[in-house]
Parts: structure tokens; C-alpha cells; sequence
């Protein structure tokens, strides 16, 4: 993340006016939360290729004055929580901070340039030129395409040589995560071809050299294994407290990620049934041991946050008579370290793409949530809190039944 901005760089900003880099808002009334997240989006794609960070001041009228908006704590909140919420992806890489300028309090919204553009707000690539917000167009985002495929990526889009187009599901692409990935408006235009559909979702390198990226053949990939040795999930539900007792049930979990998540989604309901009561009443009862959802949320997490760069190691999900424990591969990236991991409102993505796939095909509603979540559904069923171990090579999570 760059330095933050001096008091005199930003009242040199406001008095340029505002630019492809500058926007300003009176307040966050009316139709202003979505002009403001049309231009976070817009700098995170960063399409005249500054390579600097833009700035939406709120707080300050059209002609660059400063109104003396109460700058609160809840306000902030709210700014903050825009880059969490799930509207844009990949998830913008900004900050949020309150300012003094001309004396009087303006909220400062910093967005720092995407290293996987296009970045997405609510299904449409936003851009701009000058002080001008619209959709891009598709050399825009041939453009974006181009920017992505030269910079300093993450694994998560980069090429995997070795695989071609025929190893992807392009019919699930077309009928499905378009639909869900992209505005109707955007689909309906008819002057992008296959390959740039594939391209703008960051399935292929570029719509010249459409070779998958990892995304490609995690999401829609016919056989992942086959290149990603490591993704799948092994589940394994054991007859007691330890790994040496008798096993219920084992079973490796491979294929695309919606494969996979579907197919651990079932296996996990299969064995959280406890007990069948066929007395109280006319229906069968029956009782679970764990919230499903509480464990949905974090065998989703290790399956986004986890590493799948130089590894075979695989998500395990181990079912003991009194808890359950997945493992995750790779330590705690970014942001978030060992002392912070699992703290409400610290987030980071080793695979900012891989979410925001996940996002669009239903697994995640918003970002940063799935921990809180879980400890509170735990909480809410009387179950102990979540227990974390954070050594640099995995992360551990225990759920206990009691």
C-alpha cells in the first residue's frame, strides 16, 4: 500500500478539480453510495494506466469546496465497509481515513490501482476518462486485459501452461457464470467474442493467448487435478477422538471448485445428523450436533484463502467424535498475520480472484464475514468459540461439539 497523502497533496488535489484520479461528493445522500462505488471500481481499474492511487473526497462540492460534512465514526464504517460488502470485485485494495482540510473535516477514500483489472461493480467494468464515469467498452477491456497480463499478477491468474481451452467447461461457462458475472447490458452486447468473455473474467490469459490461468481451471476446470494436484478437499469422519480410531467414512473430493463445495456441502449434512426422534410427534425429528453453515463458512474459507502455488497438499476436513478440524494450506497472507487471524475487520486475500469467483457463483455473500459468522451461529447453538492455530505452512481451525 502507497504512503498515505500529506495534508498538501491533497489540497493540491482539491484544487485541480476533479480528474480521472479525483472525485468529489457533497455527502452520501441520494444516489451518491453508487457514484461513489462506480468511481472506487473506476480507479481500481485505473485505464489511462497512471499506476496511482485515486482519491474520492467526501465532503466537498462540485467547484472543490470543503462543506464541513460531520465526518463520524459511523460514517466511516460505512466507507470502509464498501470494500468488504461483495458489490465490487476483486475486492479494491483502499483505505479510509478522516481529514482536516481548510479547517474543516472531509472523509478521504484512497483506491489504489488493481493488479487483476477488470474489476467489476455489480456486474459492469467501470472506468474513466477525466472526470467522466462510464462502462468500458470492449477495447477497454482488451485494454485492462493487456494491463493484467504485463503487470505483477497473482498466482490465482497466472497462466498454467501447460493446459488448453479444450480442458475447460465452456459450456458451464456460457450458460452459467456469464449470467452471474456480468450486467445484462454487458451481455447483451454482441461485439465480444469467446475468447474476451474468457479473458475479461480472468479464465485465460488474454483473448490472443487464451491459455486458462489457475482461476480458469479451478473454476472450470474438466479435470483440476490434473494441473493443480493439491485442489481438492479430503474428508475423513472418524469413530472417536483421535486419527488411530476406526474410520466412518473417508472420501477425497476433486473436480472444479463448485463441484467440489457442492459435493462437501452434502457430505457434510450427511453427518451432522445426531439423532432421530420417531416419539415426540407425527414427524420424524431430526437434531444436529454443528450449524451447518457455521462449518459451510469455514471450509469455504480454506478453500479461498488457502495456497495452491508449490503444494499437493489438499483442504482436510477431519470429523472427530468431538470436533471437527480443517486444515488449510499456507499460513496467514498479507494483512493478516498470526496474532491478527480471526479478528473482525482484518482481511486479506491470497487469492483476490478465486473470491471473487467464489462471490459470483454463490458461495460468498460478503467478504470478511465467514469467521465472524461462524463464531456467532457457534455462540448462538451454545458450542465453544472456534479455536485457531497459525504456524507459517497451514492454518488449523477446531470446531468443538461441546
Amino acid at each position: 500500500m502507497a504512503a498515505s497523502f500529506t495534508d498538501e497533496d491533497l489540497l493540491r488535489l482539491l484544487d485541480r478539480g476533479e480528474s480521472d484520479r479525483v472525485e468529489f461528493k457533497e455527502s452520501i445522500a441520494g444516489s451518491a453510495p453508487t457514484a461513489i462505488r462506480e468511481a472506487i471500481c473506476a480507479f481500481a481499474n485505473d485505464l489511462p494506466r497512471h499506476g496511482k492511487p485515486g482519491v474520492i473526497f467526501v465532503g466537498v462540492r462540485d467547484d472543490g469546496e470543503v462543506t464541513g460534512l460531520p465526518v463520524t465514526d459511523d460514517l466511516l464504517r460505512q466507507l470502509a465497509g464498501i470494500r468488504t460488502e461483495g458489490q465490487i470485485v476483486p475486492p479494491p485494495s483502499m483505505t479510509v481515513e478522516k481529514r482536516t482540510l481548510h479547517e474543516k473535516d472531509v472523509a478521504v477514500i484512497t483506491v489504489q490501482p488493481s493488479d487483476s483489472p477488470p474489476v467489476r461493480f455489480r456486474g459492469s467494468v467501470c472506468v474513466r476518462v477525466g472526470p467522466r464515469r462510464g462502462t468500458a467498452t470492449a477495447q477497454d477491456e482488451r485494454s485492462l486485459n493487456e494491463k493484467r497480463r504485463y503487470g505483477d499478477t497473482p498466482f490465482d491468474i497466472q497462466p498454467v501452461l501447460s493446459s488448453r481451452l479444450s480442458d475447460l467447461n465452456l459450456t458451464q461457462f456460457e450458460n452459467e457464470y456469464l449470467a452471474q458475472a456480468f450486467a445484462p447490458e454487458v451481455l447483451e452486447s454482441n461485439d465480444r467474442s469467446l475468447q474476451e468473455k474468457l479473458a475479461a473474467t480472468k479464465m485465460v490469459a488474454s483473448p490472443n493467448e487464451p491459455i486458462p490461468t489457475v482461476l480458469g481451471i479451478l473454476t472450470l476446470g474438466k479435470s483440476p487435478q490434473d494441473f493443480l494436484p493439491g485442489a481438492y478437499v479430503q474428508f475423513i469422519r472418524l469413530d472417536g477422538p483421535d486419527l488411530s480410531d476406526d474410520i466412518i467414512d473417508s472420501e477425497d473430493i476433486g473436480g472444479s471448485i463448485p463441484d467440489v463445495l457442492r459435493r462437501l456441502d452434502e457430505k457434510l449434512s450427511a453427518h451432522n445428523r445426531v439423532a432421530v426422534d420417531l416419539t415426540s410427534g407425527r414427524l420424524e425429528q431430526r437434531t444436529t450436533l454443528y450449524p451447518i453453515p457455521a462449518i459451510q463458512q469455514i471450509t469455504r474459507n480454506a478453500v479461498m484463502h488457502r495456497t495452491y502455488e508449490a503444494t499437493n497438499a489438499p483442504v482436510r476436513v477431519s470429523w472427530f467424535s468431538d470436533r471437527i478440524e480443517i486444515l488449510s494450506p499456507g499460513g496467514p497472507f498479507g494483512a493478516v498475520t498470526a496474532d491478527t487471524f480471526g479478528q473482525h475487520g482484518i482481511t486479506d486475500y491470497c487469492n483476490p480472484n478465486l473470491a471473487e469467483a467464489m462471490r459470483t457463483l454463490g458461495f460468498v455473500q460478503r467478504f470478511g464475514v465467514g469467521i465472524p459468522t461462524a463464531k456467532r451461529l457457534l455462540k448462538e447453538a451454545g458450542l465453544p468459540d472456534l479455536r485457531f492455530a497459525t504456524p507459517h505452512n497451514h492454518v488449523l481451525v477446531t470446531m468443538r461439539a461441546g
